[in-house]
C-alpha cells in the first residue's frame, strides 16, 4: 500500500491509503492534514499504517509542528495510532468532544485530551476549526465532526462512505455511492435524530465535503454540498420509516 497526497483546498491535504484487498472492490482510508500556525490532523489511522501516513504527512510539514489531533469517533481506523502520533509530535494534543474525552480518551490517550464543547472553535492561526457534536451519527455516542471555516470544508467522518477507488475530489455526486455502500454495510445508526442531525449540517453551507472513505465532493455552485447532505438525510429518514412499519 502507498499513501496518496492531494491538496483538496488551500492548506488542506488528503492523505489516502487504498486497501485493494477489502471486498468487493477495495476501500480507501483518508486522513487530513490542515496546515496552519498550529497544524491539525483529522483521522489518525490504524496502528499498522502509521508509517505510511506519517511519512506522507512529513512530506508536507515536520511532524514536530503538529499541534492538534482529532477524529470522528473512537474506532481503530480513526484513532488506533493516536499515541504513535503523540510520540512523534511532542506538542500535539488530542481534541475531541466532552463525551469522547469522558468515556474513552481520558484513559486511552497517552496525554490528557482537550475537551471541546459543541460549536467551540479552535483558532489554528490561518485556519479556524469548529467542533460539532453528532451523537450516534453515523454511529457511536461520542461522534463529532469538524468544519474548517476559512475554506468552508466539512470533514464528514464516516458519512458519505464509498467503496472502491477514484479521484481525490470532484463535483460528481457522491450521495448515490454512499447510499449503495450503506445498503451493503448497514453501518449507520438509524434513530429519529439521524436525519435531523445530518440536515443540521446544511446550516454550515459547506463548499466541500472531506470524506473519510472514498472521494471528496466539491460543489460547483452554492447549495451543491447541502444537496448532498439532504439526499443522505432523506435516505436515512426513509430507511427509518421502513424499519418501523408493521
Amino acid at each position: 500500500m502507498q499513501t496518496r497526497v492531494d491538496e483538496i483546498a488551500g492548506g488542506i491535504y488528503r492523505l489516502s491509503v487504498f486497501a485493494d484487498a477489502v471486498p468487493p472492490n477495495g476501500f480507501s482510508f483518508n486522513h487530513y492534514l490542515v496546515d496552519a500556525d498550529e497544524p491539525l490532523l483529522f483521522h489518525c489511522g490504524g496502528r499498522g499504517i502509521f508509517p505510511l501516513v506519517s511519512q506522507a504527512a512529513s512530506s508536507i510539514l515536520p511532524l514536530a509542528r503538529l499541534r492538534w489531533i482529532s477524529f470522528g469517533h473512537v474506532e481503530s481506523d480513526e484513532c488506533g495510532s493516536m499515541n504513535q502520533w503523540l510520540a512523534a509530535a511532542p506538542q500535539a494534543q488530542i481534541a475531541h468532544g466532552m463525551i469522547a474525552c469522558m468515556v474513552s480518551l481520558n484513559d486511552l490517550a497517552d496525554r490528557p485530551p482537550r475537551p471541546l464543547a459543541n460549536g467551540e472553535v479552535l483558532d489554528l492561526g490561518g485556519k479556524r476549526v469548529r467542533y460539532i457534536d453528532t451523537p450516534h451519527v453515523p454511529h457511536a455516542w461520542e461522534s463529532g465532526l469538524i468544519f474548517e471555516e476559512t475554506t468552508k470544508t466539512l470533514f464528514t467522518g464516516d458519512l458519505f462512505t464509498q467503496l472502491g477507488d477514484g479521484p481525490a475530489i470532484g463535483s460528481e455526486s457522491i450521495a448515490e455511492a454512499a447510499i449503495a455502500a450503506e445498503e451493503g454495510f448497514h453501518a449507520t445508526a438509524l434513530t429519529p435524530s439521524t436525519a435531523p442531525t445530518i440536515r443540521g449540517l446544511k446550516t454550515l453551507a459547506p463548499q466541500r465535503l472531506a470524506v473519510m472513505h472514498g472521494r471528496c465532493f466539491e460543489g460547483g455552485h452554492a447549495g451543491d454540498c447541502t444537496g448532498q447532505l439532504e439526499a443522505l438525510a432523506a435516505y436515512c429518514e426513509g430507511k427509518l420509516k421502513e424499519s418501523v412499519q408493521p
